[in-house]
């Protein structure tokens, strides 16, 4: 994760390998530089109870995997199988695109990238699971 800025509202929180950072009263930019630093921004944070659908258990394993709590190894293959059975559903373009975008940062080991990219399918999901009720 070489390079990555994260910018920071006011009194936002983030997990940067096991520490809770609080920012303070001002916005502010961070780089940060280490890589393969395990990085969360906690408002983006899925807890474990509310990951019921196919994206949202997708992106709690990528969540697993930057807060330092799942094996690489063992959620590479789960959120691969997870993004092959999105690709299944999400059939319109833009949302091909960003399953593309997501399985590229994944195949680059960018994980904090993955899942920005695939929470923008969440709302999407939330209508098609709407539609169906």
């Amino acid at each position: 994760m070489t390079g990555l800025i994260l910018k920071l509202a006011p009194n936002e929180r983030v997990l940067i390998n096991g520490a809770v950072i609080e920012n303070g009263d001002r916005r502010a930019k961070i780089s940060i530089r280490t890589p393969n630093a395990n990085i969360l921004r906690l408002k983006d944070a899925i807890h474990p109870e509310k990951a019921q659908t196919p994206v949202s258990r997708t992106c709690y394993i990528l969540q697993l995997v930057l807060t330092g709590d799942a094996a690489v190894d063992e959620a590479h293959d789960q959120i691969i199988l997870g993004l092959e059975q999105l690709s299944q559903v999400f059939d319109d373009r833009d949302s091909r695109n960003i399953l593309a975008m997501t399985t590229d940062s994944i195949v680059s080991k960018n994980y904090y990238h993955a899942l920005k990219q695939l929470r923008e399918l969440l709302p999407r999901e939330a209508r098609m699971l709407s539609v169906q009720r």
